[in-house]
């Protein structure tokens, strides 16, 4: 009953304090020394919701949220990988790789009907002016070191597509004895275009993809990945 009559005086009576009181262990504070709540309100004018119980009591807390630190230098990066990266997803030059039925359907992209000219794609001859390796078609043992070399006589960054299932894990010669079982055996491949063959919209759909993958790249801190 002394709980009831002495509850309205204080302020706070949190619900560990109540139970201490009920279960007669002894309480942590000192509730003879208390300020009363008109001297309090007196006091302390406006006190926000959100101000937690120790400071509302004047107490000072020990751990406090520490402010990150701004880093001068991540910044100037993070805005440099931007520019770079977005003026490359908007001149992807893939280097022409069909090496089966997948290489008509790569073929159609560059027609009329879905121009990828306009949208900055141009397909290069050459490795070393191609940043994008769009691999189609089946790809046989005695084709897997040229693939190779191709791959690394691009300059960096680069990236690969897998166009079609043989490209992707060999399709319909799976079990043959003269094909690799999948592109990514020997390159790293990035975006993966299943289908037999895969129709123009899905190899649209996959760069659309590898440019969302470039945004995300971090182009200066590329080098320990080597």
């Amino acid at each position: 009953m002394q709980l009831c009559v002495t509850m309205p005086l204080y302020r706070r009576i949190t619900f560990p304090l109540a139970i201490r009181c009920l279960s007669g262990r002894p309480l942590v504070g000192n509730l003879a020394n208390a300020t009363p709540l008109s001297r309090r309100c007196a006091h302390n004018k406006y006190v926000p919701n959100d101000t937690p119980l120790a400071a509302k009591h004047g107490e000072v807390l020990a751990l406090s949220e520490r402010k990150k630190d701004s880093n001068a230098v991540e910044y100037v990066l993070t805005t440099l990988d931007a520019l770079v990266n977005w003026s490359r997803e908007g001149s992807l030059w893939p280097l022409t790789f069909g090496l089966a039925c997948c290489g008509i359907e790569m073929m159609h992209a560059s027609m009329p009907r879905y121009d990828q000219d306009r949208l900055g794609t141009f397909f290069r001859a050459s490795p070393r002016q191609a940043d994008v390796m769009i691999v189609a078609g089946t790809v046989t043992n005695k084709m897997a070191p040229a693939v190779r070399q191709c791959y690394d006589q691009m300059p960096d960054p680069k990236w690969v597509i897998s166009m079609g299932s043989c490209a992707n894990g060999g399709g319909y010669y799976h079990y043959s004895y003269s094909v690799v079982r999948g592109v990514d055996r020997i390159i790293p491949v990035d975006i993966y275009v299943p289908g037999c063959p895969p129709t123009t919209e899905a190899l649209m759909y996959g760069l659309f993809q590898l440019r969302s993958k470039m945004r995300r790249t971090k182009i200066t801190r590329m080098w320990y990945r080597k």
